[in-house]
């Protein structure tokens, strides 16, 4: 691509510092603290609370109250190690369910054991069967009792 130079203005080292003058001006109104002298409301109702809270002296955490390291942790390369494992056998399992790694050859005879192995299906009732046993179930139902 051949533009001219002149599209591709660099920024003058002036223009860089009223930038920079500018964008300080307008951080100093973020450096005062607007809750300083702010006033609660004496009619809240939680007015009383936070008069209590406010002047409560706190304890302040200090660098001597941070724990130790605990030193039960294995270390880093331990994960790096298990984390390669696992990925490891993520791969070799797809490359042994790869589509060209298994064929369906011997399927007639895995179905004809199948069929040995498998019991006769029921006899077919005949109707007056069905009709005996449906008769039969309803006079052994026995409704719930009445209240």
């Amino acid at each position: 691509m051949n533009a001219s130079r002149a599209l591709f203005r660099t920024v003058s080292a002036g223009s860089r510092a009223v930038g920079v003058g500018i964008g300080c001006a307008l951080l100093a109104g973020c450096i005062g603290n607007p809750f300083k002298d702010a006033k609660v409301d004496p009619d809240s109702p939680v007015a009383a609370d936070v008069a209590r809270m406010t002047r409560q002296e706190g304890k302040y955490p200090t660098f001597a109250s941070i724990p130790p390291a605990p030193k039960d942790i294995r270390p880093a390369r331990q994960y790096r190690e298990s984390a390669e494992q696992v990925l490891a056998e993520g791969e070799a399992l797809k490359a042994a369910t790869a589509p060209d790694t298994w064929t369906l050859e011997g399927t007639e005879a895995f179905a004809e054991a199948a069929r040995k192995d498998a019991a006769p299906p029921p006899p077919v009732s005949a109707a007056g069967q069905t009709e005996a046993f449906a008769r039969e179930q309803r006079q052994r139902a026995t409704p719930p009792p009445p209240r």
